[in-house]
């Protein structure tokens, strides 16, 4: 069974997010970093300060507007996900079934969060995202198609871009495989290796004394 959803292809509403060098602390603020994942909260946290005045009421940032607040596509600015190493800042767009982000450039720590918790990181040229927030804009509720078997999606307007990913991190998404079950893909071979170490390493072993 894949330990999350595989993503093959995939269309939704798509949320402009125009804030450049997004860093994980506005991703999820630090002081929700204790809050466990089943935390029925925990979708509120993500990019909780700008979304959330102090008095705990909406503010007019472009997630709480309808019909973007259902959005589970982000397209954002440059360098997304900067800063510190939290995977909780990948815990907060999972938490509100966001299943891509598509980005000029992320932090690198962050990317690879994003993968292993089942989000696909796209890089897009920073003048195709912005085109693509401005349809966004314009256009509030269009949805973007994502095709992660030929690395391709299609924006509201029809066009498609093409983007690169590693093949290891294409197909971790394409079936599902977080680091625990990436490692038992190759259970065979490792029992195979535990079995014949053993075997040739048989004195290591305690002596069972009766």
């Amino acid at each position: 069974m894949p330990a999350m959803e595989p993503f093959n292809r995939f269309s939704a509403v798509a949320v402009p997010i125009d804030i450049a060098n997004c860093d994980t602390d506005q991703i999820i603020p630090a002081r929700f970093l204790r809050r466990p994942k089943d935390d029925p909260d925990y979708p509120k946290f993500l990019l909780h300060d700008l979304r959330f005045a102090s008095d705990g009421s909406e503010t007019d940032f472009i997630y709480n507007q309808t019909p973007y607040r259902d959005g589970r596509i982000l397209v954002t600015d440059v360098n997304w996900g900067c800063g510190s190493s939290r995977e909780a800042a990948v815990n907060a767009l999972t938490a509100n079934k966001i299943r891509s982000v598509i980005a000029a450039a992320f932090g690198d720590i962050h990317y690879g969060n994003c993968v292993k918790n089942g989000v696909l990181p796209v890089r897009l040229k920073a003048e195709t995202c912005e085109k693509l927030r401005l349809q966004l804009h314009q256009s509030p509720g269009a949805v973007i198609s994502i095709d992660l078997e030929t690395q391709s999606i299609t924006g509201p307007d029809g066009e498609r871009y093409e983007f690169e990913i590693e093949s290891l991190d294409k197909q971790r998404l394409l079936h599902g495989l977080d680091d625990i079950s990436l490692t038992l893909e190759h259970e065979v071979k490792i029992s195979a290796f535990e079995h014949e170490h053993l075997a040739k390493n048989s004195w290591i072993l305690p002596k069972v004394t009766s």
